[in-house]
């Protein structure tokens, strides 16, 4: 399973500052195992949100959250109160988090950080999306993870290697910075690459998280 720990409070509410309406997505697989995104966790992170002036549209928790045929079900059956939220806030691991933001052309929040690996990986079926660094930078990458799917695990943009949106390293793949880009451009949200985002902390990141939002 993926282990995770919920962000703290704080840090989600910069990254929903200037948003009133939210949609939560929790996932009964790893986050429930893990208490920080099962249905009860989902209900307790409603509740802090409430109080904290937002208005949550509708909740989903989804069997497994990393399934795209899953979450496109499930987010479905409920389109209206996702197409009335801002965003939507996933409490779960990274796969998760790109597996909504795969599925919804909405802004997607992680509410977890990814620690560790410790068994199966996820069911995404073509790729590595997680390598579980323990700080989940999915916030300002439109949810495609550099830390997994850049060839040299670049932050700041794509190198000068990068040609016509593809790979330097493997030609036939992507780059994710152009996914990227093209991506905060289609949300309106590219200003996030404006940001100046700490360095990782590689010899804290995957110990003991910070407090969880409830």
């Amino acid at each position: 399973m993926l282990i995770t720990e919920q962000k703290p409070l704080t840090e989600v509410l910069e990254y929903l500052a200037g948003e009133e309406r939210l949609f939560l997505v929790g996932c009964k697989g790893c986050a429930e195992g893990c208490e920080t995104g099962g249905e009860t966790q989902v209900k307790e992170v409603r509740a802090t949100l409430e109080a904290e002036g937002k208005r949550v549209t509708g909740t989903s928790t989804i069997d497994f959250a990393c399934n795209q045929a899953l979450v496109r079900m499930m987010l479905g059956a409920q389109e209206a109160k996702v197409l009335e939220a801002d965003s939507l806030l996933v409490l779960s691991c990274g796969v998760a988090v790109q597996t909504v933001a795969a599925t919804v052309e909405k802004v997607v929040h992680p509410g977890c950080n990814t620690k560790s690996l410790g068994g199966r990986h996820a069911e995404w079926r073509d790729g590595e999306r997680c390598l579980e660094c323990g700080q989940c930078v999915l916030e300002y990458t439109a949810g495609y993870c550099p830390v997994s799917r850049c060839a040299k695990q670049l932050f700041n943009g794509p190198c000068g290697g990068s040609s016509q949106g593809r790979c330097e390293v493997s030609p036939e793949t992507d780059c994710v910075w152009q996914l990227i880009v093209e991506r905060l451009t289609r949300i309106g949200r590219l200003d996030r690459l404006e940001l100046i985002v700490p360095p990782r902390d590689w010899k804290g990141s995957l110990l003991a998280g910070p407090p969880s939002l409830h």
